[in-house]
């Protein structure tokens, strides 16, 4: 009988959280409004905000090569990422004021390959030093969502207050908050300088010293074998359904938000940013619950659960007119429903498939392998969705206006295809291989 795991001490839980929380509000201040800023303030074309969206992942290809090797064979991962997060921090500030395509698109390549890498080893860092992955990590990840939701409602109320004319048509009103939404960049970059200056005092996680000089090699020897195989295959898929979302919600809730709803305006702000935070909420329940569900479901039942809020969540955004003509359900009621089902996508599914990374690859190479599945899932999942997501605007826009029923569809039917793909080929096992690594400071 194993021993029970010891508990994180106050100072390396703080610590861990706080990263967490640093390292998702620089994303999430600007990611979830960059296509309505992109079309409706440059205004580029949703090939070009596609190319956009796609050379933000290129960072994510370059990760197992860059921060696996380095983290798991050369560099402390906390020097690494303070000095990618200062860095990033000056490259994202630019983002605000460029105005061409072509610079707006070279500035955004060079920041992705800097930050990108940031996520993985954010993740394989807290595993280091955790002894009960099912316990600890959702309780540390967390912050990541809480640090999502604090930007994404700042954002809204700044542009609600600094950004809406008191007096204007409804037009003028909008170029306005679109306009002023070049400040989410900015916001990113305070937040990621101060998190580079942070880095420096997080627990010290040296390299390891595997049997192979390249880490990022022997990680793809561990993912040849089943479940990880299946996982790696099934990311691309989810990552393009994903990327639906992240490009085409802000603008869907953001239309919405500008016809009505003046109470919901007051507490999320303006732009569809804010409103979106209420997925991560629900995200903050989800990762709560994961350590007790972990325990009693196999990781099979988790993915699919996830999977099925994936295709409920694009359903009820699909046909939240014809379900409010056909219930009476009122139709805010059903779209604060259905960004709510984004918890369940992102926990059940994408978080819990980095725990099974963790748990069925050797410990020397785990920052490679969280670095490989960062490729799939924010490399060439997103690339990949980027220009199905923009082909898939083009299709479903219909006279200059876009028809959201055809535009969600698509995304609804692909998740269902990825369930049936993880019932007949994932294995069904409910077992935890390896421990996490013991804590160590």
């Amino acid at each position: 009988m194993n021993a029970p795991s010891e508990k994180l001490s106050l100072s390396l839980n703080f610590r861990l959280s706080a990263m967490m929380f640093l390292q998702y509000a620089i994303w999430g201040a600007w990611l979830p409004l960059l296509y309505p800023f992109l079309a409706n303030h440059h205004g580029f074309s949703n090939t070009q905000i596609s190319t956009m969206f796609a050379v933000g992942a290129i960072g994510a290809i370059f990760a197992p090569f860059i921060a696996g090797q380095v983290a798991d064979r050369y560099f402390a991962t906390e020097k690494f990422l303070g000095i990618s997060h200062i860095i990033g921090a000056l490259m994202v500030w630019q983002l605000a004021s460029l105005e061409s395509f072509s610079s707006f698109l070279i500035f955004s390549l060079l920041y992705s390959i800097v930050y990108s890498p940031t996520l993985p080893l954010t993740n394989s860092l807290a595993f280091h030093h955790i002894s009960d992955r099912d316990r600890d990590f959702g309780r540390i990840r967390v912050w990541g969502t809480v640090g999502w939701i604090v930007v994404g409602i700042t954002i809204g109320q700044w542009l609600l207050h600094h950004h809406t004319p008191a007096e204007g048509s409804a037009d003028v009103i909008a170029a306005a908050q679109i306009k002023g939404m070049s400040d989410a960049f900015r916001l990113s970059a305070i937040v990621g300088l101060v998190m580079g200056i942070f880095c420096f005092f997080l627990p010290h996680t040296p390299p390891a010293k595997g049997l192979q000089k390249n880490a990022s090699l022997e990680a793809l020897v561990e993912i040849k074998r089943n479940p990880l195989l299946m996982l790696f295959l099934l990311a691309v898929p989810v990552s393009c359904i994903h990327q639906f979302y992240f490009v085409h919600t802000a603008g869907f809730l953001g239309s919405f938000q500008s016809e009505t709803a003046t109470k919901i305006n007051a507490v999320f702000g303006v732009g569809g940013g804010g409103l979106m935070t209420i997925g991560q909420m629900s995200e903050i329940f989800v990762l709560m619950a994961i350590p007790f569900i972990a325990k009693a479901c196999s990781r099979k039942t988790l993915l699919g659960a996830g999977l099925i809020a994936y295709a409920a969540r694009m359903a009820l955004f699909a046909y939240v007119t014809p379900i409010h003509e056909s219930t009476g359900i009122p139709e805010v009621a059903i779209l604060i429903l259905g960004t709510a089902m984004h918890g369940f996508c992102f926990g059940c599914f994408i978080f819990v498939a980095f725990m099974i990374v963790d748990e069925e690859t050797t410990g020397d190479v785990r920052a490679s392998a969280q670095s490989l599945f960062n490729l799939v899932i924010i490399g060439i999942g997103t690339i990949v969705g980027s220009y199905i997501a923009g082909g898939v605007a083009d299709w479903a826009t219909m006279d200059g206006a876009m028809n959201y029923t055809k535009l969600f569809s698509v995304p609804m039917w692909a998740s269902i295809v990825c369930l049936i793909i993880l019932f007949l080929g994932y294995p069904g096992k409910k077992a935890h291989p390896r421990p996490s690594q013991a804590p160590s400071e």
